[in-house]
């Protein structure tokens, strides 16, 4: 079996990282939540914090497997994780409710807005929602937060964080943002960073639970933004970020 090492520096003061203790509360989740979860992730061979703040993680290389997933099998996947969970996670382990860091994505999605406002590619619903989010990221973060009841969440349920083997079978990868909130919020995120939005009704069906999803979309779609912020104008995947924007936008 090959080892994937994943190393990280202490994050530096003040950044969102730091605020949430995102490295050392994985190395926590590989020692302490992954062993009660019932639920497919890479096995843990050494899970270390450092003195210096680092930390250090020998995991299983599942990099053979295919990335991403089947999106309504990924659905129902985080619909048996948050419902097995719900109500009493923070009962198990009181220290995953993490600390609150909109305020410094409140900064820096209001000084990104502008130059992204600006974007030709960017269609007019879109550059609404972000308009409508400008200055009000904070309230839109705690809207989301009270959009269900609290259970264990991912956090970052992209495609990229999935893998499938050649069975099917389906793993979750890189616990750096898990925490507690609605379990919409792990969908939310699900379909906007991954999933084509003609799909979006059937992954929504999968999860089967009839709610609204729009506190937690408006919240994921800051991050949505930020990560359309890295892409050039109409590249590809600047088409597909705008796309499932776009497509929130009209669902909120």
């Amino acid at each position: 079996m090959t080892i994937h090492l994943k190393q990280r520096r202490a994050p530096t003061p003040g950044t969102i990282p730091d605020r949430l203790q995102m490295f050392a509360r994985e190395v926590r989740f590989y020692r302490e939540v992954a062993p009660e979860l019932d639920l497919r992730v890479p096995r843990c061979f050494r899970a270390e914090i450092n003195a210096d703040g680092s930390t250090l993680l020998e995991l299983e290389d599942l990099s053979s497997w295919r990335e991403g997933a089947d999106l309504e099998q990924a659905a129902a996947l985080l619909a048996r994780l948050h419902a097995r969970w719900a109500e009493n996670a923070a009962e198990t382990w009181p220290w995953v409710v993490r600390e609150d860091a909109s305020d410094l994505v409140e900064a820096l999605f209001d000084k990104t807005w502008p130059s992204l406002r600006a974007r030709r590619d960017l269609t007019e619903r879109a550059r609404r929602l972000g308009d409508s989010l400008l200055g009000r990221v904070v309230e839109a973060e705690r809207d989301a937060e009270q959009a269900g009841p609290p259970t264990l969440t991912h956090g970052d349920a992209s495609f990229n964080n999935m893998r499938t083997s050649p069975t099917g079978e389906i793993a979750l990868l890189d616990w750096e943002d898990f925490g507690l909130g609605p379990g919409t919020s792990d969908l939310a995120w699900l379909l906007i960073s991954s999933a084509d939005p003609r799909d979006w009704s059937a992954g929504i069906d999968a999860y089967g639970e009839a709610t609204d999803l729009g506190p937690t979309l408006r919240a994921a779609a800051v991050q949505a933004f930020l990560s359309l912020n890295a892409e050039d104008e109409n590249s590809k995947d600047a088409i597909s970020w705008i796309a499932n924007i776009d497509e929130a936008g009209r669902r909120i």
